[in-house]
């Protein structure tokens, strides 16, 4: 039986050859923009540039490789001047593109809202975007109700 080229695993990282964990952290400074080139990812990470070269195009964080992610987030919103506005400059600050927004009337202090993001410019992952919005003041909850990887 013929292995397909397009066979992906799921694996634990804890498991991993730390090359390749260390291929994906060089990747993502470069995608952030934290480093200028491969040779100052590479050696800020502890890597050769040889074990980047020979990984980089076969290890990802999971879902990175699929193309157009799009993810709907629901958030409970403190019925507070500026709020909603925290939450849009946060995703904006890490590239997401704002599909739609969707706000309800307050109800006793709070309001539901549900975003749409497509994440495949973000220079940030979506686990940190999460962190970093559930910490805003006025945000009492924040999950990821919705998924689409191709639209």
């Amino acid at each position: 039986m013929r292995e397909s080229s397009n066979e992906y695993y799921v694996v634990h990282k804890d498991i991993l050859p730390t090359a390749i964990v260390k291929t994906v952290k060089a990747k993502q400074l470069l995608k952030s923009g934290g480093v200028d080139n491969v040779s100052e990812a590479v050696e800020r990470i502890g890597l050769s540039r040889s074990a980047y070269y020979k990984y980089k195009d076969y290890a990802f964080p999971f879902l990175e490789d699929t193309q157009q992610k799009v993810i709907t987030l629901s958030l409970l919103l403190k019925h507070e001047s500026g709020v909603l506005s925290q939450v849009i400059n946060e995703i904006a600050k890490v590239k997401g593109n704002i599909l739609t927004i969707n706000q309800g009337i307050p109800l006793q202090g709070v309001a539901n809202a549900t975003i749409t993001i497509e994440t495949i410019e973000m220079i940030s992952d979506v686990d940190g975007l999460m962190e970093d919005l559930d910490g805003l003041s006025g945000i009492q909850k924040v999950e990821i109700i919705g998924r689409n990887f191709k639209y």
